[in-house]
């Protein structure tokens, strides 16, 4: 190259000069505006830097989080607030068909999202639809099974919810304190498989309940997000009920002695949803945050976030993670063909999507877990 095509003339350098002395100027009252607050409800871990930090700093944003644990507790912090307090609700997806019948979400436009890009087992999800009208958007979803401590129990051994009636584990038996993932695999234990361990008879019910009064003398514990955290790392607890990977997934990376498995007597699928708070005045941005969120850059960061990691519904998601850490991916089964891939283990009926009780109301579960913890 020229020198002189290398070298800026005085002309173009004033130009260059003043259109930069107006741009500038220009850049910083765009971004010394005050960033649109998104007030989100959501699990733990959702509106942390390492999920939406990107998002914020691409959109001039900032999430402002309120957190709940269990979807009892997110339906009594909406009802307490009045319509426009949240902007974006993740849901446990049970719970969707009540937020909407409560009037406490607003329709999805359905052609904003790819869902072609979905597995099928996940394009027309229960409960997300009421024939073409679309109310929440699957993001990401997990197994629970048998959690355990490899130096106490044999992946064997744990492959079945007995495991928690092994003497190995007396006393050092917990749970994660919500009913629904609990009972659900008792039920399972029971032999509840069709249609659901969470569509049962009252005689079927009855049975879950003796089964389940029958662990207590193993039990060691009821423990929240933190304390099942902290309980399994120490050794406290060397047998938990009602979790699976979102919780020994991270406690591996950290050097703990700790796995999970889908036992033979089959897994519960968690799944978390994106919906629109009713009242909501943002939802463009709402809905580019979702589209962000089901991208790959966005799947990467839902499936290795720091709280707890979680499975992607999306073939470009799975073929991200093989690409970006396949040891990840291998470790969590999303590879097809794996022998503990999810839409494996769905197609072998040995995964059930968690649900609210058909026959009985949550009101009936809920108040046998209180019961069952003060026995």
């Amino acid at each position: 190259m020229s020198h002189s095509k290398m070298t800026l003339t005085r002309r173009g350098l004033m130009t260059t000069a003043a259109g930069a002395a107006l741009a500038v100027p220009m850049i910083n009252r765009a971004w010394a505006q005050e960033p649109t607050q998104i007030n989100m409800l959501a699990w733990f871990g959702h509106a942390e830097p390492d999920v939406v930090a990107e998002f914020e700093e691409e959109n001039n944003v900032q999430f402002v989080p309120q957190y709940y644990a269990g979807g009892d507790n997110m339906l009594a912090l909406i009802a307490q607030s009045p319509p426009g307090t949240y902007d974006l609700i993740l849901s446990d997806a049970e719970f969707v068909q009540q937020l909407n019948a409560a009037g406490y979400i607003e329709e999805m436009d359905a052609s904003l999202f790819n869902f072609d890009d979905f597995f099928p087992e996940y394009q027309n999800f229960p409960g997300h639809w009421t024939d073409d009208q679309l109310w929440s958007v699957m993001v990401r979803y997990g197994l629970l099974g048998v959690s355990y401590n490899t130096d106490v129990l044999t992946a064997e051994e744990a492959m079945s919810y007995n495991a928690f009636w092994n003497e190995k584990v007396t006393g050092r038996v917990g749970h994660f304190d919500w009913h629904l993932p609990n009972l659900g695999q008792i039920s399972l234990l029971a032999g509840n498989r069709a249609p659901s361990p969470f569509d049962i008879d009252d005689a079927a019910w009855q049975a879950v309940q003796e089964r389940t009064l029958s662990l207590k003398p193993q039990v060691g514990g009821y423990f929240d997000y933190g304390g099942t955290f902290a309980s399994m790392s120490n050794g406290e607890i060397t047998a938990m009920a009602g979790i699976g990977d979102w919780i020994t997934g991270v406690l591996q990376k950290d050097g703990a002695p700790v796995a999970s498995v889908i036992p033979e007597e089959g897994g519960i699928q968690w799944t978390e949803s994106y919906s629109i708070g009713r009242g909501s005045t943002k939802q463009e941005i709402v809905n580019e945050f979702i589209q962000y969120m089901l991208s790959p850059r966005g799947q990467l960061k839902s499936i290795q976030m720091a709280a707890y990691p979680g499975l992607s519904p999306t073939r470009s998601g799975w073929a991200a993670i093989q690409a970006e850490n396949p040891a990840e991916a291998e470790r969590s089964g999303m590879i097809e063909g794996h022998a503990q891939s999810p839409i494996n283990l769905l197609q072998q009926e040995r995964l059930f999507f968690r649900d609210i009780p058909r026959q009985q109301t949550l009101e009936d579960w809920n108040d046998f877990w209180s019961e069952y913890k003060t026995a």
